[in-house]
């Protein structure tokens, strides 16, 4: 008897090992919740655990690099706005398209081609929720033309996020000066934009604000905006309502649904709109401020994962849509806070403070808290990361510039392949190739909001700058003339990347050619 139950007693702990084991494979197998937060403008030295000399705080950003992982190089696509949007969603250099250089506006065709994939279709796919919240500026087509006056905000606006993968969609159309500021939800309009405003200086050199009054004709320089719209309060409410959804999907979350929340911000992009609660708060200005209500909207969105029991099956994703806005010079001879770290440049530039920004992510189910990865990496890699999270299997045109972190998001001693090229782009179009240590700047200055703009070369000195980057981050020794091999092979490795269609591996894909001027070390036909 004794014997008999020694034996039943065995059995029982084996087979409760073993479903222990399954239980515990069948959670790591669980598809996590996705959440990608998106600031715009924000520079490197922006983050507080990034910038120990930050003069202002972030908290909540730093519990992400702390908690998570940080890679350290780690790039927008571009040094503007929709460029990196589209790059980031679709995992295709934007330079692709017909957008060869600068940004587009608020009204209009959509970048994002029909039938393109995007993170949201590729999850919704895969069984996923999906929510955008915030900032689209990729262009939507709404009825009538403010030039002709026959606006009709009554009825729907086309090609817009609703078309592109996600099931549900609140925020404005584009960057706060481009007009049409106003709440959209889905596919309407939430308060018609029958007035109109234009910049309004603000009390910080070079900025401006986007306050009443406004005016009910239409002037030269202005922009259509709703009666209600306050731009303080745009951050706020696109917290509000990340955190509102949040809770809503939490329980189909917990129960086999997961979503993919993005969750682009207006900020710090000016206007540095900051809400009445945080002005005054920083040791930076009004752009310490902004920064400040910027993190603490971070912080709603992380508590909401937390409070829903979500925080450890939910991988984060931060980052900007490239670096710090020319205003960094103010705040870094004002208050000696550097936006852009030691890198040189901004916003606008091919140089490093144009595209390093931050790059964090928190997954406390597969990730360790407190690595570092610094291998060149883009936000391009955003979807095949994804899809291999899903286990998902990209078409041929599909990510075609984008390659898979999973393998360095689970063991950051992992390195990509010593050839993987990471391609940087300026406002005005010009190009730079990563290889490595290795980066080659295609034109002097180009898209330089301060450093000097060179479209020919002075006698003596090279159209194009080579540069250390592991050694000389801050790109002030042009070694073009020490290491003509390299020049040539990343001359020749970026021409292949334009004319393939594709940077990774597979069938060559078809591009919007166009009157490419930048291509300047190209022969094209």
């Amino acid at each position: 008897m004794h014997k008999q139950m020694k034996i039943n007693r065995i059995t029982l702990f084996l087979i409760s090992g073993f479903l222990l084991i399954g239980l515990s494979g069948f959670a790591q197998k669980t598809k996590p919740n996705i959440v990608i937060i998106y600031t715009d403008d924000q520079g490197y030295g922006d983050v507080s655990a990034l910038n120990p000399e930050a003069k202002f705080k972030t908290p909540n950003m730093d519990r992400l690099a702390n908690e998570g992982l940080i890679f350290t190089d780690g790039h927008s696509s571009d040094a503007v706005c929709t460029p990196s949007r589209y790059s980031l969603l679709t995992g295709r250099y934007s330079w692709r398209t017909t957008l060869k250089e600068n940004v587009l506006h608020a009204d209009g065709p959509c970048l994002i081609e029909k039938n393109r994939m995007t993170i949201a279709s590729l999850l919704k796919e895969n069984g996923y929720n999906t929510a955008m919240i915030g900032k689209w500026h990729l262009q939507m087509e709404f009825v009538g033309d403010v030039k002709d006056g026959d606006r009709d905000w009554s009825k729907p606006f086309t090609d817009g996020p609703i078309e592109k993968g996600f099931d549900y969609y609140f925020g404005i159309a584009a960057s706060m000066n481009y007009g049409i500021l106003t709440f959209l939800e889905n596919d309407h309009v939430v308060d018609p934009p029958t007035l109109y405003t234009k910049k309004k200086l603000d009390v910080t050199p070079r900025t401006y604000r986007m306050t009443p009054p406004y005016e009910t004709e239409q002037k030269k320089g202005y922009v259509e905006v709703a009666p209600s719209f306050n731009d303080e309060l745009v951050l706020e409410t696109l917290a509000n309502k990340a955190v509102n959804y949040i809770n809503d999907v939490s329980k189909e979350a917990k129960s086999g649904k997961p979503f993919f929340l993005y969750f682009p911000l207006t900020s710090p992009h000016l206007p540095h709109c900051t809400h009445p609660d945080f002005q005054g708060r920083s040791n930076c200005g009004n752009y310490g401020d902004f920064m400040e209500e910027t993190d603490y909207r971070v912080g709603q969105v992380l508590d909401a994962l937390k409070a829903n029991g979500l925080e450890d099956n939910t991988l984060v994703i931060f980052s900007s849509d490239n670096g710090a806005e020319i205003n960094y010079v103010y705040q870094r001879d004002t208050y000696q806070h550097y936006s852009c770290m030691n890198f040189k440049g901004g916003k606008r530039d091919i140089y490093e403070g144009g595209h390093r920004v931050p790059f964090l992510m928190r997954w406390p189910q597969v990730i360790k808290a407190g690595g570092k990865v610094n291998d060149p990496v883009c936000q391009t890699d955003y979807l095949a990361t994804i899809a291999d999270i899903v286990g998902a299997k990209l078409p041929d045109d599909g990510g075609v510039d984008s390659y898979s972190l999973y393998p360095m998001m689970k063991n950051t001693e992992v390195r990509q392949k010593a050839d993987r090229p990471v391609i940087h782009h300026s406002f005005t179009g010009h190009f730079a190739i990563r290889e490595g240590k290795w980066k080659l700047n295609m034109l002097r200055g180009s898209g330089g909001s301060l450093e000097p703009v060179m479209i020919e070369p002075k006698p003596g000195e090279a159209l194009y700058e080579l540069y250390d980057i592991e050694n000389d981050p801050g790109e002030t020794t042009n070694l073009y003339f020490q290491h003509p091999e390299i020049v040539n092979r990343l001359k020749d490795k970026i021409s292949k990347i334009i004319l393939n269609g594709r940077s990774t591996e597979g069938e060559p894909q078809p591009f919007v050619m166009g009157d490419w001027e930048q291509l300047t070390w190209m022969t094209l036909n």
